[in-house]
């Protein structure tokens, strides 16, 4: 899927070939590659075609922490540093070979000002991260580990075939041999449920 794809499929609006308002850039990135790293002021927006980006994040003690990570057919970039031109406190990394489409931000952010279908794709994008985000902090909140390994599965259920477990334990915030622990325990607990259905 490429944007304009994408548009047609979830905004209500329906528009012309080459309508949109900025140049759409193709772009491939290799397995481990930097997108955007710390420090570095954002100055473009991605859609990802094929493959899987992680957001990773530092603490004081300069230990890296997978806050989030992007999937086929979504828009991604260090989105704090886009809005408000600081350098980046994230870092986005390739997990896979990706092919992606860029835009220019400074074009996006013209495109805004007289763009109807440009603020209903902003606005569609901005209340899907939010409520993205919101789930994650509250199954922090309220869920095990286990329960939270189990949920991203369910959703992505491509992400074991892609994603080391140490990625994997970093972005659920428990140690890879506690993560171990829980996969060992979910594919006994399915084993049994297929032996009893």
């Amino acid at each position: 899927m490429n944007i304009e794809e994408y548009i047609r499929k979830n905004i209500d609006y329906s528009f012309q070939e080459n309508e949109l308002p900025f140049k759409i850039r193709q772009g491939k990135v290799k397995k481990g590659e930097v997108i955007c790293d710390y420090n570095q002021i954002e100055s473009k927006v991605y859609f990802l075609q094929k493959g899987i980006v992680q957001v990773n994040i530092e603490n004081a003690n300069k230990d890296i922490r997978i806050v989030d990570f992007f999937f086929e057919n979504s828009f991604f970039c260090s989105y704090a540093s886009l809005l408000t031109s600081a350098p980046s406190d994230v870092q986005i990394v390739a997990t896979t070979d990706c092919e992606l489409e860029e835009i220019s931000a400074h074009e996006l952010f013209q495109a805004y000002k007289h763009s109807l279908i440009v603020n209903q794709l902003g606005r569609y994008e901005t209340e899907k991260l939010y409520l993205k985000r919101v789930k994650r902090e509250k199954e922090f909140l309220t869920q095990t580990a286990e329960e939270r390994y189990i949920n991203l599965i369910s959703a992505n259920s491509e992400i074991t075939n892609h994603l080391s477990i140490d990625a994997i334990a970093k972005y659920l915030g428990i140690h890879p041999e506690s993560l171990s622990r829980i996969r060992r325990k979910s594919i006994q607990r399915i084993k049994k449920t297929n032996k009893l259905t």
